[in-house]
């Protein structure tokens, strides 16, 4: 092994509330985690009239982006809560925060445009399985010239934005190098922010 595998460089945050863990889960967890994902019922995700290559299956809340507000939708399956209690923990929250997940699958050339999460939510936990890819970052607004930060998310990593992080930054995912799932879970907002 070389000195940059055995202590690879670590990922710099790029606004204060982003945390990146690149081995969160190992082989055997990702397995059988994926063994699960491919039995979902997945749907091309819908934004109002466009009709999104990325597939999705949302629980514990779908957002209806016609009516901009969060609708019920069936809870967290229990082969996602030891996922869920581990993000939980890494973030330092009760599981039960954790209110929505949404699993999705990135076929081979599926991307992801420029967003921000939906105001409903607060933070923002996502795993990565099976393919690496890299998610962009960018200030919002975006200011005009301003370059964008690029992570690459290994297979098996999980990241969580909160804070700066969450509602000063759009986030992307260029088109996937092959097929990919994601799974991410959310707190809700509090009516106080």
């Amino acid at each position: 092994m070389t000195q940059a595998e055995l202590f690879p460089t670590p990922v710099r945050p790029f606004a204060e509330g982003f945390v990146y863990a690149p081995e969160f889960l190992n082989a055997e967890d990702e397995r059988l985690l994926l063994d699960q994902i491919r039995l979902l019922p997945f749907t091309n995700a819908q934004y109002k009239e466009f009709r999104a290559k990325r597939r999705v299956v949302s629980y514990g809340g779908r957002y209806d982006y016609d009516a901009n507000r969060l609708d019920p939708a069936s809870p967290i399956p229990e082969f996602l809560h030891p996922l869920r209690a581990r993000v939980a923990s890494w973030a330092g929250r009760a599981p039960e925060e954790f209110a929505h997940a949404l699993v999705a699958e990135y076929a081979e050339g599926v991307q992801l445009g420029w967003h921000r999460d939906v105001p409903d939510f607060e933070l923002v936990a996502g795993v990565s399985l099976l393919s690496a890819c890299r998610m962009r970052f960018r200030r919002y607004p975006p200011a005009p010239r301003e370059k964008s930060v690029a992570i690459d998310l290994a297979p098996r990593s999980a990241y969580r934005m909160e804070g700066e992080a969450r509602w000063g930054w759009q986030h992307s995912v260029p088109p996937v190098p092959s097929l990919r799932y994601s799974i991410t879970f959310r707190t809700l907002r509090t009516p106080t922010r």
